[in-house]
């Protein structure tokens, strides 16, 4: 285990918690600091003896605190091999001494970005002094110690004791990974705001980033390891009660949340299996909503994600507490409410009244290469709407028509969804035949609710290659139906709806989620 002492540090923190104890460690075994700015004031408030950068230089600091410490007597003093007797021969005849441990971290750019700041000041706000002494000492792990995480002074300090004044080489390479992961995080932020301030939507070199948030139970399946990370740092959702969440876990919570803050204030409930809605309802009643959505299927809802975008009064979670789902999310619980879900031993509770769905772009990870599109956000437009059926569809019909087509752009493709009035009735997903789609929605509304079959109306994701479809939809009482139209046998597919009798509306916009 290569030891390696520390005499002398340079300390430029923008975040300043902690130094007060990390400071009497560096006193105890004597090692001198150097520092500059708010830093050298902090630490001299604190009673402790400190070099500034500028006498050490013996330059000053200049271009308003552009540069302070991008100076050759600091950087060769971090960046010499101490085992190299050029490196050893250079240093004594410029008269420069080793530095061995940089304490730093950087502007706090991803703060000013939040807070909207004018374009002037997030530049100021870029690191540069900062980064370069990190990576400096990042690449010199061998000889020198890097900290760029607070969080990190009381292993320094650990070490420091342990080996009397050294650090081992083990830890300076950890750290030295940290120190690189915060600085590809860093630069990250700022190439990608820089491209989104240019409207650059697709760069040639594409960087994501993300903290980690959490470890996960397991991933897809128990033998794999998964963890949760962000990119904003926010969650935007607060478990109240419930064991860990899974990879799975997380994945069908999006899904519900991301078609539920689609729906209407105070009137959406949406049941999601394995990332698909298996029911979804826009009744105003919050217990009607409930009951109705589960009423689509009752079976694949068993040991679902329910979601509300309401608050649960004390009504509705007695008759939830008398069902299985594994999480129920909404925009908050009374008092009574989950006094009573919080019987059920497995069940996780979780506050989503703060949730947004990312306006950002989506990405797909295949092995070693990533897809990036931009979020499915568009809203329908009736005014493009095309009635191209004899029959034309009634207000209420296109009420329905609506929320059956906002529903279809959460549903795996091949997707189709029937609604009677303001919930789902039958919902076909992931098929690799749209007939076959048809089929599975109009055989969970027999099975379940048949006499809501009769006069409802259909969502396609996509066009209707063949009439098939429409007869199938058609044969079991469905009376409008939306598609985006675009197929070469649109002329075929509006005879056979014109044959049925029915109303066809072509939305013009396509939905597939693969």
């Amino acid at each position: 285990m290569k030891l390696s002492r520390i005499k002398r540090a340079i300390i430029s923190v923008s975040n300043k918690d902690n130094l007060n104890l990390l400071l009497p460690i560096l006193k105890k075994f004597n090692v001198e600091i150097i520092s500059s700015g708010g830093t050298y004031k902090s630490i001299k408030e604190m009673n402790f003896a400190c070099v500034e950068v500028s006498k050490y230089t013996n330059f000053p600091e200049i271009l308003n605190g552009r540069v302070k410490t991008l100076h050759p007597k600091i950087h060769a003093g971090i960046l010499n091999i101490r085992k190299n007797k050029n490196h050893k021969n250079n240093l004594k005849r410029l008269k420069i001494s080793n530095i061995d441990l940089v304490i730093v971290n950087f502007y706090p750019f991803e703060n000013i970005i939040k807070e909207k700041h004018n374009f002037q000041n997030l530049i100021e706000n870029i690191d540069i002094g900062g980064s370069t002494l990190a990576r400096a000492a990042a690449k010199n792990f061998n000889d020198v110690t890097v900290i760029s995480d607070p969080k990190d002074y009381k292993q320094l300090i650990n070490e420091i004791n342990l080996n009397k004044g050294a650090t081992s080489l083990n830890f300076r390479k950890a750290m030295s990974a940290k120190t690189f992961r915060y600085s590809a995080y860093y630069d990250s932020l700022i190439s990608n705001w820089m491209s989104n301030n240019l409207k650059i939507d697709f760069p040639e070199r594409k960087t994501i980033y993300g903290k980690l948030i959490t470890d996960l139970r397991y991933g897809e399946n128990p033998h794999q390891k998964g963890s949760l990370y962000s990119i904003d740092d926010n969650l935007n959702f607060k478990q109240l009660h419930g064991k860990k969440l899974s990879y799975n876990n997380y994945n069908d919570i999006y899904s519900a949340l991301s078609l539920l803050k689609s729906l209407k204030k105070n009137q959406g409930t949406v049941i999601v299996k394995h990332a698909n809605p298996c029911g979804v309802s826009e009744e105003k009643n919050q217990l009607k909503s409930f009951r109705e959505s589960l009423e689509c299927d009752p079976t694949s809802a068993f040991g679902g994600v329910i979601a509300f975008n309401s608050v649960i009064s004390k009504k509705l979670a007695l008759d939830l507490s008398k069902k299985f789902f594994e999480i129920i999310l909404a925009d908050g619980f009374t008092n009574e409410s989950i006094k009573i879900l919080k019987k059920k031993k497995n069940v996780r509770l979780i506050d989503s009244k703060k949730f947004i769905a990312s306006p950002e772009k989506s990405y797909t990870f295949l092995g070693n290469l990533f897809l990036s599109q931009e979020i499915d956000s568009i809203k329908l437009d009736e005014k493009k709407f095309v009635f191209v059926t004899k029959k034309k569809p009634t207000k209420k019909q296109i009420k329905s028509l609506i929320l059956a087509f906002k529903i279809c752009k959460f549903v795996k493709s091949n997707a189709i969804v029937l609604v009677n009035n303001s919930s789902t009735i039958g919902i076909g997903a992931g098929q690799p035949s749209r007939l076959d789609s048809c089929k599975i929605a109009t055989e969970k509304a027999l099975n379940f609710i048949p006499e809501k079959i009769i006069g409802s109306v259909a969502a396609s994701d996509a066009f209707f290659p063949f009439s098939d479809g429409i007869e199938e939809l058609t044969r079991n009482g469905v009376k409008a139906i939306i598609q985006p139209g675009g197929s070469i046998n649109d002329k075929e597919i509006i005879k056979a709806a014109n044959k049925k009798n029915v109303a066809m509306i072509f939305s013009n916009t396509r939905h597939f989620r693969h």
